[in-house]
């Protein structure tokens, strides 16, 4: 069974907690896998080197809060050092360690976006410059976000438009059928044997429209 995660508000103001980066989710246990990875060696240890000991602070720090930056100055070092360390050879396993930890904090996300869609946001009723009181407020196009991501097939707004790289391989495959019919049909036994009926019945009508002429021309 998957342990929920407990987020922490982070925000004063209550109302203020339906903020996407309101809350913070508890770091990663010592002994989970997502620190289990193998730290980008050092050749030769410096007194600013990004230490195993730091590359796992960052990533548990990652995994709370899902912002880069924050984890980055939690443990002391800049963006430009952590990147060029993610760049390195042998940084592979830290570079997976990353990813997995930027997806939690896409869940972490997701999952304060669908609370806010639920229960809505509470938000201040003024009116003359006067705080009348609360009133709880929903974002409808954040729940059809939710449900059309969701539910597609209920929700959906009828299959790619124009443009889309699948309505354009769609349309280029059905043009192709089609343009492979009309050449089927064109060089088919029955139309030719049409177009030869056509042109033969056209050969008789000149000969007899010719010979018409002729005998008029001889009767003058």
């Amino acid at each position: 069974m998957t342990k929920k995660t407990e987020l922490t508000n982070k925000r004063a103001i209550p109302r203020q907690g339906t903020s996407a980066v309101a809350f913070e989710a508890a770091p990663p246990a010592p002994d989970d896998p997502l620190l289990g990875f193998t730290p980008v060696p050092h050749k030769q240890l410096r007194r600013n080197s990004i230490t195993p000991e730091l590359q796992r602070e960052f990533i548990a720090h990652l995994a709370a809060t899902g912002i880069v930056s924050s984890a980055a100055r939690h443990i002391g070092k800049s963006l430009e050092a952590l990147y060029k360390l993610r760049a390195r050879p042998g940084a592979e396993s830290f570079r997976a360690a990353w990813d997995a930890a930027i997806d939690r904090g896409v869940s972490r996300l997701e999952a304060t976006a669908l609370t806010r869609a639920i229960t809505g946001e509470e938000r201040m009723v003024v009116s003359s410059g006067r705080v009348l009181g609360t009133e709880t407020r929903h974002n409808e196009a954040l729940v059809m976000f939710f449900l059309r991501g969701r539910l597609p097939q209920r929700y959906g707004s009828g299959g790619p438009r124009p443009g889309h790289p699948a309505y354009e391989a769609l349309k280029a495959e059905l043009r192709a059928e089609w343009e492979q019919e009309q050449y089927e049909e064109r060089h088919s036994e029955a139309n030719r044997a049409a177009n030869l009926q056509f042109f033969t019945d056209l050969r008789e009508r000149w000969k007899k429209e010719w010979e018409l002429e002729r005998k008029r021309d001889i009767g003058r």
